[in-house]
């Protein structure tokens, strides 16, 4: 499958990993390069075949999802280069694992995607996050990150949008209210373009590589609220 999207599935039941093989590889534009059923596993692949995305399980033997996260974090940060990974990961979960899921966010997760989704949603997740947006499921997300924010951010915790505008600001507390470019832009009485232009200002100075950063960054500092407020 020339030009396909290469991703890896890790989950430490082989039916499930054949079931969700099947469902990606229908339409042709989707391979999957290589499978694992534990975090250590996951690495070696990832290694091995530097697959665009990983579809990622929490729950796993010898080593979980969280810490396959954390060392592909460290990669990410290592100035020497010799170990740089810019594969994306979307986690596999239910309803269950919220603080899991919450920490995997924080850990440069692009999004998540539930284990009872359709087959559609789940070919069309992997596609919107090798094209390098983050994966909202706006009523999900928002849920499981305004139960875990709530008690309220950290002292200095707002220092980090210092050096951000007041438009930006704006910006930055519609985009963790779960509001895409359209809505951004009709809020503020701005074109989808602009907002969007005003996205990837905020994404380069504050180091977060997408939309799903920008929204647990808009929660740790305090600017969302839990309900939605600011």
């Amino acid at each position: 499958m020339n030009g396909a999207t290469r991703v890896l599935l890790v989950d430490d039941q082989e039916l499930v990993r054949a079931g969700v093989r099947a469902l990606l590889e229908r339409d042709g534009d989707i391979e999957v390069v290589a499978e694992a059923r534990d975090g250590r596993g996951a690495l070696v692949e990832i290694d091995r075949f530097r697959p665009e995305v990983v579809l990622l399980d929490l729950q796993m033997p010898v080593m979980d999802g969280l810490g396959v996260l954390r060392e592909l974090e460290r990669r990410r940060v290592d100035t020497s280069g010799r170990r740089h990974v810019d594969t994306r990961v979307v986690v596999l979960t239910t309803f269950g694992e919220d603080d899991n899921v919450f920490s995997a966010l924080r850990l440069g997760a692009a999004g998540f995607l539930l284990k009872d989704a359709g087959p559609r949603e789940l070919r069309e997740a992997v596609r919107t996050v090798a094209a390098g947006e983050g994966l909202l499921s706006p009523g999900v997300t928002r849920r499981v990150i305004e139960r875990l924010a709530g008690t309220g951010p950290p002292p200095g915790a707002g220092e980090r949008l210092d050096g951000l505008t007041p438009r930006e600001r704006e910006v930055l507390g519609l985009v963790g209210r779960g509001l895409t470019n359209q809505e951004i832009g009709a809020e503020l009485h701005l074109s989808p373009a602009t907002a969007r232009t005003h996205v990837g200002r905020l994404l380069a100075k504050l180091g977060v590589r997408d939309r799903v950063g920008l929204v647990v960054l808009a929660y740790e500092t305090g600017l969302v609220r839990a309900g939605g407020n600011r």
